[in-house]
């Protein structure tokens, strides 16, 4: 998987999850640190830990594990680094603070289906057969 497959797999799984307001950084040529961004929010801690085992989760058997996990305790932030995917789940309230559209909104956002991601694999796998 590239770093474009893993962000778009990882929005899907925010999708899934209920996440809202879910973008994609396009961050190639932009950053040293990573080529994608994944921002959602999220209304409560249950779901941040719902939507960060997700993403884990539909991202472990293609290969991709999170190179690093951050986190606040009380769930307002979560963190995961995929190396060329950055992926955070914040609360509204933290990532209106963070403000990171402000930091990167002149990135090409790139367009995610909100296809859930196991529809879209399990129809992958139809056409193939």
């Amino acid at each position: 998987m590239d770093g474009r497959d893993i962000a778009l797999h990882a929005a899907r799984a925010a999708n899934d999850k209920m996440a809202e307001d879910i973008v994609v950084y396009d961050l190639r040529g932009l950053s040293d640190v990573t080529d994608f961004f994944v921002i959602a929010s999220v209304q409560s801690k249950l779901q941040a830990k719902a939507v960060v085992r997700g993403i884990e989760d539909g991202l472990r058997p293609k290969g991709a594990r999170p190179m690093g996990r951050e986190g606040s305790a009380d769930g307002q932030w979560q963190l995961l680094d995929y190396v060329d995917v950055v992926i955070h789940v914040f609360s509204t309230e933290m990532r209106e603070y963070y403000n990171l559209e402000a930091l990167w909104g002149d990135a090409p956002q790139v367009e995610w289906n909100d296809e859930p991601a196991e529809v879209k694999a399990s129809s992958r796998a139809r056409s193939r057969g």
